[in-house]
């Protein structure tokens, strides 16, 4: 950590920023949003999948954030009321969310599908818009108000269904779980880690995806996914003094990508496998990443330089990309496009996805949040 100049994500009264984690948190959206164009080619069959393993970049995020809330709001309590934390959450993350759902309501037909998405066609223009505007608000919609046909609980931006657990994590932290102790959390902790165990290696599916759906089934996945993450994270910050690491941005970002581009373990017949390793990467890897990271400074002009860029994309990237990775994927299977055929315009849906973004932050997202700030906040937020 150093006191670089001020990161496009923070304002004014923000404690200096973990510039490695926000390049970090880059890395692992670019990650996403690679394996999303990789899964176009699979069927939903993740035994095929290339770049495995990037569906546990959501579970990195829950990390990165539990530890990013403890640093940033731990000591505040004394000065700042739950009304306040909260204000700030919302001005921090929903604007983005609101772009998300524009972007996915502008690209919704242009995914229809009479193979991926047969039922697109047929959807009012109407029935879209109250979908966007139901989006906006971050509430999930029930499987029988699906637009798409994935059951996800936000149809016109799948991703979004991780921001609804953020929003529930935050939730838990500003009510309660800032009040524990650092033993109260560590029981939690572990008890969350053992149902994390659990899940991962019952799978039927021998990994942890899932949490998107507005089911039981589901919203299990979707909370056993959040707990042990987002409070491991907080109880990292609690516990550790980031030390003195060398080139850390180098070491966490290679150990990021080697975890989520990893191959599938066990195969069909050790379901098993697989869920021991996703599990034990989120109990021990991600955490270990994280202190990594945090024990690191950016020393040279270039690391700094990427570092900002990866930090600044990162959250926009990961909520904007899904509606074109939709087209992308309806575009492949209508046309029967193989992989070896089909890169040129997934490179294409990348670097559009980057493009996106930036606007986004740059356009978009810095200045409504600057006016938020100033009109509900009385200081600037990070």
């Amino acid at each position: 950590m150093n006191n670089q100049p001020l990161h496009l994500s923070t304002f004014t009264d923000s404690k200096s920023h973990y510039e490695i984690l926000d390049g970090l948190r880059g890395v692992a959206a670019v990650m996403v949003v690679i394996f999303h164009l990789f899964e176009t080619f699979t069927g939903g069959n993740h035994l095929e999948q290339i770049i495995n393993h990037g569906y546990l970049a959501v579970d990195f995020f829950f990390v990165l954030s539990g530890f990013v809330i403890g640093y940033a709001y731990d000591d505040r309590w004394g000065k700042m009321t739950l009304k306040d934390f909260f204000k700030r959450r919302l001005i921090r993350l929903h604007p983005m969310i609101i772009m998300g759902m524009v972007i996915g309501a502008i690209g919704f037909y242009f995914s229809a599908s009479p193979v991926v998405f047969p039922g697109i066609s047929e959807v009012p223009v109407w029935k879209m818009l109250l979908i966007m505007l139901i989006g906006f608000t971050l509430i999930p919609i029930p499987t029988s108000w699906d637009i798409r046909g994935w059951a996800e609980m936000h149809p016109l931006d799948g991703p979004a269904w991780s921001l609804f657990f953020e929003y529930v994590a935050n939730l838990l932290y500003g009510l309660f779980i800032r009040k524990f102790s650092k033993t109260a959390l560590a029981i939690l902790v572990f008890i969350a880690g053992i149902a994390l165990i659990h899940l991962a290696v019952t799978s039927p599916t021998g990994d942890v995806i899932g949490g998107w759906s507005l089911n039981a089934t589901q919203l299990r996945i979707g909370f056993t996914r959040l707990m042990y993450p987002f409070f491991a994270g907080l109880l990292l910050s609690r516990i550790s003094k980031p030390g003195q690491i060398n080139h850390a941005f180098f070491w966490s970002s290679l150990l990021v990508i080697a975890v989520l581009a990893f191959p599938r373990i066990g195969g069909s017949e050790n379901l098993w496998m697989n869920g021991l390793y996703d599990s034990l990467s989120i109990i021990f890897i991600f955490p270990l990443i994280v202190y990594i990271g945090a024990s690191g400074k950016v020393t040279g002009k270039l690391t700094a330089k990427i570092c900002q860029f990866f930090g600044d994309i990162s959250y926009p990237i990961y909520i904007i990309h899904y509606p074109l990775i939709y087209i992308f994927t309806a575009w492949a299977v209508d046309n029967q496009i193989p992989m070896k055929d089909a890169w040129p315009m997934g490179l294409l849906v990348l670097v559009s996805s980057i493009a996106i973004a930036y606007a986004s932050l740059k356009l978009y997202d810095v200045p409504v949040r600057k006016w938020l700030a100033q009109r509900f906040m009385h200081k600037p937020v990070n």
